[in-house]
């Protein structure tokens, strides 16, 4: 695959970044996708390994080797033909994707992976460019109606691959934009909200309905769609945040991170938000370590804080992983965004023991170091810090779906709150209420984007199969 020697040539060259003070002042995007004669050399340096790994480290299973050899080549066209066949959002995952397929290349192993990354990226936006992205509507009708409930990614590739095999789709979204939580949660200088609204028109020619400021289970009831529809495919996100039980949790100036990064997206979008949760000037500290901690702390320094500090109550990552012991799995090591690159401090084995106020209002934050010892946690004596914080954003991860749509569809959950569904063998993805299913982050709780797709396209096939009888979509 590529250029034999191409690996041994030349080098991975990433994708270039706006300097920090000119994308600190808008929420745009701030990285442009490589050249055509970038890309085409990225692609040469795919190796001819045997055993592709990067295809069984994408949770979409994309055709790694061979788009990189068609890009190589030039054969563009061909390459998004290639990508388009495991993955209908490609776009979506070339932007915001931490790219467990790189971790997984065999390149990997004693040299710089790949750039898969942003030669998805590269093949999509030239495809976009190039007109090649056309509707693609079913020749016949099947005479089914499915619901889709949530229009996050697992929604919109399940919804899009049902349409194009000739289902009639209607896809119902809470919020009054299509998106899920790539509309709402992920800022615009991630992933700009035109990517979606593009891909809505293909679909909406596709023949996939979308209606808005449905809250199932609120403003339409579960058993309507029971009523109305031959399947129910249950693809919401995992939106019930992790709390933190601490005294002064109560002050004002504490939030869930998905009470201050949606009211952002929405400015961005045109919207007017009265009573905006707002960084500008402020002292922030964000608890939590992940990506969605990131995303605040890229959204605070846009807004102008006054400092941003980010906490993680885990130890700090090693900089380098255990290549030998990991490969080809995805490696735990420290992660560095392009937003903490735009000013952060970020420390580890940090826990909040109180927060502290006057008025009402935060203003200060009381936390102790910690240390792990046979898999507990231990406060370290003498280590406590005491630090001002006007602005509290708490982003430690998701538990579960909000559990009243479950609850209002009857459907039986697994341990940790989820829609339970199996993946494989007889009935998978079916909840245990007759013709619903489950997919995504309602299924397997917080993850990936691109663990939404594939659990999208999957339960399309299912649901296909439980309709028809045979389904002749990908598994």
């Amino acid at each position: 695959m590529g250029k034999i020697t191409g690996f041994m040539e030349f080098r991975r060259l990433s994708e270039h970044s706006l300097p920090v003070a000119e994308r600190l002042k808008n929420y745009q995007e701030f990285i442009p996708r490589l050249s055509d004669q970038q890309t085409s050399v990225q692609g040469s340096r795919c190796m001819d390994c045997g055993i592709p790994f990067c295809t069984t480290g994408c949770p979409v299973n994309n055709i790694i080797p061979d788009w990189n050899d068609l890009v190589y080549r030039g054969n563009w066209k061909q390459a998004l033909d290639v990508l388009h066949s495991t993955n209908n959002f490609p776009e979506f995952t070339g932007r915001i994707c931490p790219a467990p397929c790189e971790a997984a290349c065999t390149l990997t192993i004693n040299d710089d992976a790949v750039g898969i990354k942003s030669i998805e990226h590269a093949i999509i936006d030239k495809g976009w460019e190039e007109g090649w992205v056309t509707p693609q509507p079913a020749q016949t009708k099947s005479g089914k109606r499915i619901a889709v409930v949530g229009s996050g990614p697992a929604g919109l590739a399940c919804a899009q691959q049902l349409a194009r095999v000739g289902h009639d789709v209607v896809v119902f979204e809470k919020n009054d934009r299509i998106g899920g939580l790539l509309r709402y949660g992920i800022p615009d200088f991630k992933l700009e909200k035109s990517h979606i609204d593009r891909r809505i028109e293909q679909m909406r020619a596709e023949g996939v309905e979308f209606r808005v400021e449905q809250h199932i289970g609120v403003q339409v009831s579960a058993q309507k769609l029971k009523d109305e529809f031959d399947a129910v495919v249950l693809t919401g996100g995992a939106e019930q945040p992790r709390d933190l039980p601490v005294p002064g949790r109560e002050l004002q100036g504490v939030h869930f991170a998905m009470e201050f990064l949606p009211q952002q997206n929405r400015v961005v979008a045109g919207d007017v938000v009265p009573d905006q949760i707002k960084a500008t000037g402020k002292h922030v500290v964000v608890i939590g370590g992940g990506d969605t901690g990131s995303d605040c702390v890229g959204t605070s320094n846009r807004q102008g804080a006054a400092s941003v500090t980010q906490f993680e109550v885990m130890p700090r990552p090693p900089e380098q992983e255990n290549k030998p012991l990991i490969w080809p799995y995805w490696p735990m090591k420290l992660r560095t965004s392009s937003s903490h690159d735009e000013g952060c401090h970020r420390d580890w084995a940090v826990a909040t023991k109180e927060l502290t106020g006057n008025n009402g209002k935060v203003e200060k934050l009381h936390a102790v170091r910690v240390e792990w010892k046979d898999g507990k946690m231990q406060e370290v004596p003498g280590s406590e810090i005491e630090m001002k914080a006007d602005l509290v954003l708490l982003a430690m991860g998701f538990v579960s779906p909000v559990p009243q749509i479950l609850e209002a569809f009857g459907v039986e959950k697994d341990g940790r709150g989820n829609a339970k569904a199996v993946t494989d063998g007889a009935g998978y993805y079916q909840t245990s209420v007759d013709k619903v299913f489950a997919a995504g982050d309602m299924r397997r709780g917080q993850s990936l984007v691109v663990w939404a797709i594939r659990e999208g396209r999957q339960a399309a096939r299912a649901v296909d199969e439980y309709l028809m009888g045979s389904s002749s979509l990908p598994l």
